[in-house]
């Protein structure tokens, strides 16, 4: 299996690295997949702050694209929630679970990872959210 894997702190400008990291690794097809990084880091440093150690884990390809982005806070849930036309944040979730097949969360002993898994043409049938514990 292809992996990508990249350990860095989360930081607003970490961003466009990882953006650029998914692009080289997955190819000109990769938008979705950029843009779901992107939201998942945007949470760690809302949520948890600038500087918080993540890891990023890209795995698979041909039939389905798993994003992993794991941090050290395993009790800081994200929730999805409904945000109203007003509301400047509180899209993130919402658009994860538009992307992908399913997406969830898997909490272990001392850290939390938020996946998706993203299909060619990412389907929205059958999408299911998962939300695990370790």
């Amino acid at each position: 299996m292809n992996e990508l894997v990249i350990r860095l702190n989360a930081t607003a400008r970490a961003a466009r690295t990882l953006r650029h990291a998914v692009r080289e690794h997955l190819g000109p097809e990769s938008g979705d997949a950029e843009l779901c990084v992107t939201e998942l880091l945007a949470n760690v440093v809302r949520h948890l702050g600038e500087g918080t150690p993540v890891t990023l884990r890209i795995s698979g390809r041909a039939t389905r694209t798993r994003v992993e982005l794991t941090d050290p806070a395993p009790a800081a849930r994200p929730v999805r929630r409904e945000a109203g036309a007003a509301d400047e944040s509180g899209r993130g979730l919402a658009l994860l679970d538009a992307l992908a097949a399913r997406w969830g969360v898997t909490q272990r002993h001392g850290t939390k990872t938020v996946w998706c898994e993203l299909d060619p043409g990412h389907s929205r049938r059958g999408r299911v959210a998962v939300i695990t514990g370790g």
